[in-house]
């Protein structure tokens, strides 16, 4: 007799495998039809078929679900490593275009940012996913001050929201489509920057806070 995996254990396939499946799309209809405000437990039971009783226990609260919503997400987001920063930044913002290419990405992302403006509660889980996703994403900077390609001291964190930074205003401000010369004008200048010393935690910009022209020069250049 085979023993049973024990309780909560997710199984390919199984029973926990399914109702976490079926939450999860449950959430992300909700969200994407009614925002934030429409995603209650009695939503997802109505809409996924799953006990109440069972989406507590294992969630404990709707922002929990979202959370792993939104983590779930971010997982289609590859982090490149072709050997170079430049085309590493080129890879992320082509992959973040098509992120938001997707109607259903885009609407869930845009809902949970208006709902967060004056709920906490969306705040905090928003927070976290960008910052967890940010932290997976920073490798690639790691990576090129490891190879030699940016300065020590650059800061791995800013240079991803440098990227990043311009898809968020063409979207939610600006409201205009991504393009192709968003997607390559965002690599490039997060590139130039890190490479000139602009991210740097010290130098770039001096003790008088005044940016320094040398630290502004291309690599390479004398």
């Amino acid at each position: 007799m085979s023993s049973r995996p024990p309780h909560g254990t997710v199984r390919p396939g199984g029973r926990t495998s399914r109702t976490r499946t079926a939450v999860l799309d449950a959430a992300s209809a909700i969200l994407e039809e009614g925002g934030y405000s429409a995603l209650t437990m009695r939503a997802l039971t109505d809409r996924s078929g799953v006990h109440v009783s069972t989406i507590r226990r294992r969630w404990h609260t709707v922002e929990a679900v979202v959370a792993e919503v939104l983590k779930e997400m971010s997982e289609t987001l590859p982090v490149p490593d072709t050997g170079d920063l430049r085309s590493d930044l080129r890879e992320l913002a082509l992959a973040i275009a098509g992120f938001h290419a997707d109607a259903g990405n885009r609407n869930l992302i845009e809902g949970m940012v208006a709902a967060a403006v004056h709920d906490e509660p969306a705040a905090e889980v928003l927070r976290d996913s960008f910052l967890g996703w940010t932290g997976q994403a920073t490798e690639i900077v790691h990576r090129a001050v490891a190879r030699g390609q940016v300065p020590p001291d650059t800061d791995a964190t800013e240079v991803i929201d440098s990227l990043s930074a311009a898809f968020c205003y063409r979207l939610m401000v600006m409201r205009r489509p991504i393009d192709a010369r968003l997607t390559e004008t965002s690599a490039e200048a997060a590139y130039w920057s890190a490479a000139s010393g602009a991210f740097g935690r010290s130098d770039a910009f001096g003790r008088s806070g005044a940016f320094s022209r040398e630290a502004a020069q291309e690599p390479g250049r004398s």
